[in-house]
């Protein structure tokens, strides 16, 4: 009989930290986690044993708190996957250290790590931008942090932005929700662009198999739902035009998500079918030209319909799997079966007991069931 890879394949992480891979490390690891979703910065959080042999393996002694491998600002790099399929799963800074000591087991060490959108978490300003558009504004920040910006979004020019009194990293996510943009960071690079324009890894999950001796494409558990809740069938976004002297009201309908969803049924038709149509009406921002309400609306329309078909699921272990990536499921049933869903929420997990494991979530704005 042969040997399939994931009987004898090893899913523990490799750790690197300011480039030297650090076996001790790896070798007193209990539990890794490194969660990411579209609103950008990916998390790290490890435990450790923080007791154990010393330095000359008699001894017992505490182990890494000394402040050698880890400590503030260090850089760490997570590995995760079989040799020859490993991944780059985390690159960031350690910014929180932890100990825990509880009666009947040994000291433990919490280590968090944050990637290179961190410091833009901690400055915050006020500011005003004139005639410029969201492009410019994210050109302005990630060059502020040194950071090369990587734009493929469009979007209106607007005559006045004020960022007031607001973390950099949550005006960024304020500017990207407005366009349904996705933001992150690859290396030093910062990424800003709309979901259609995101890389898009596809990869095919299966229920109760793998493909091509890859364990980690196997569904250990599926949540399906399609939810007529948030669907709306028009999304109205109403403003002021001051220069114009005359109101404004721009509208999106279904078919703005068509192109992206392929065939069968989207959630904002199924709501006129099923019940009645309904519009929606945006009114806690207020754009001031009709170029900035049309985007709005149709980013609006976009965010409603692409959450009509949500998963969450976990797979044994998928380092190829990350936020933006485009998914295919099998053996799931009609209904929910098929492609073009779009991962918005990952964690990678490690542990004594279970191994590498994937936790996603998922959405797609259609059944592909007629």
């Amino acid at each position: 009989m042969a040997i399939t890879p994931e009987l004898y394949g090893s899913s523990a992480p490799v750790l690197h930290v300011e480039g030297e891979r650090m076996a001790a490390l790896a070798r007193d690891l209990l539990r890794l986690e490194v969660t990411e979703d579209t609103q950008g910065m990916k998390r790290l959080a490890m435990r450790f044993t923080a007791w154990g042999a010393g330095a000359s393996g008699t001894d017992a002694d505490w182990l890494h708190l000394d402040g050698q491998a880890l400590d503030f600002g260090k850089r760490i790099e997570v590995s995760l996957g079989a040799a020859a399929d490993a991944r780059t799963v985390f690159n960031g800074r350690i910014s929180a250290l932890e100990t825990e000591i509880r009666e009947g087991i040994e000291p433990q060490l919490l280590v968090f790590a944050e990637d290179a959108l961190m410091p833009l978490r901690w400055m915050q300003r006020c500011k005003t931008w004139e005639d410029s558009s969201d492009a410019d504004i994210v050109r302005f920040l990630a060059g502020e942090h040194g950071l090369t910006p990587e734009i493929d979004a469009d979007g209106p020019t607007h005559a006045v932005v004020q960022q007031w009194n607001q973390s950099d990293l949550a005006f960024l996510r304020e500017r990207a929700r407005l366009l349904q943009a996705e933001l992150w960071v690859d290396g030093e690079t910062l990424h800003f662009a709309t979901r259609e324009r995101r890389p898009a890894p596809e990869i095919t999950l299966v229920n109760g198999n793998t493909r091509g001796g890859q364990a980690g494409n196997k569904l250990l558990m599926l949540n399906a739902r399609a939810d007529l809740a948030h669907q709306r069938s028009e999304v109205h976004v109403g403003g002021y035009d001051v220069s114009a002297r005359e109101a404004i009201d721009e509208s999106a309908a279904a078919d703005v998500v068509r192109a992206e969803a392929g065939p069968g049924r989207l959630g904002a038709e199924l709501l006129g079918q099923a019940f009645s149509s309904f519009k929606g009406h945006r009114l806690r921002e207020v754009p001031l030209g009709s170029e900035a309400a049309r985007s709005w609306a149709r980013a609006e329309l976009l965010r409603r319909a692409r959450g009509f078909v949500r998963i969450q699921g976990q797979t044994n272990g998928s380092p190829d799997l990350v936020v933006g990536a485009s998914l295919t499921l099998e053996g799931v049933g009609p209904m929910f079966g098929g492609g073009r869903y779009r991962v918005t929420q990952l964690v990678h997990s490690y542990d004594l007991t279970h191994g590498h494991r994937t936790a996603f979530q998922a959405e797609r704005p259609n059944l592909e069931l007629q």
